[in-house]
């Protein structure tokens, strides 16, 4: 394992110097899910939850928290998304998926961006449906795939 570029000569964390690096561009996907009651599950479909539609504020959600992962984990850079797109899926009949994808053109990668873009989607399905179901659980969230850069793709098995 080549050595961690987020610790400066003291082992203290640093954000990483990314002005030499080349601009390429740059995808990942993320994915989250959120397991609930299928009674949860047939209200959202049937647009009978009472803070308004659950995945249609869901998909904003995470739109813009991928614009605000910087703001967010304090070592990630600020960078130009040039794409967001946040897609549900239905599994049985008390699971929905969630996939995040972020792109950019830019010197460091998008991956954080999905990963949080996933994570507040899933956290924002939860917070309209609480009120019936408060066991709802959320995740795994994961990395499915990232291309661009040096390191090169990635893809999960």
């Amino acid at each position: 394992m080549s050595q961690l570029t987020h610790f400066n000569e003291q082992n203290r964390a640093k954000m990483v110097d990314v002005s030499e690096k080349q601009e390429t561009h740059r995808v990942a996907v993320a994915h989250s899910c959120v397991v609930m009651k299928p009674e949860t599950m047939r209200r959202i479909r049937e647009g009978k939850v009472g803070k308004g539609d659950v995945l249609a504020v869901a998909q904003v959600a995470g739109v813009m928290a991928a614009k605000k992962t910087w703001d967010l984990i304090p070592m990630c850079h600020p960078i130009p998304i040039s794409g967001v797109d946040i897609q549900f899926h239905e599994e049985a009949d008390h699971i929905i998926q969630i996939e995040a994808t972020v792109k950019t053109k830019g010197v460091t990668g998008v991956e954080m961006e999905a990963l949080t873009a996933a994570s507040v989607a899933a956290l924002t399905i939860y917070d309209m449906c609480k009120a019936m179901d408060k066991g709802m659980e959320l995740g795994p969230t994961y990395l499915v795939h990232k291309s661009g850069g040096k390191s090169g793709d990635f893809h999960r098995n």
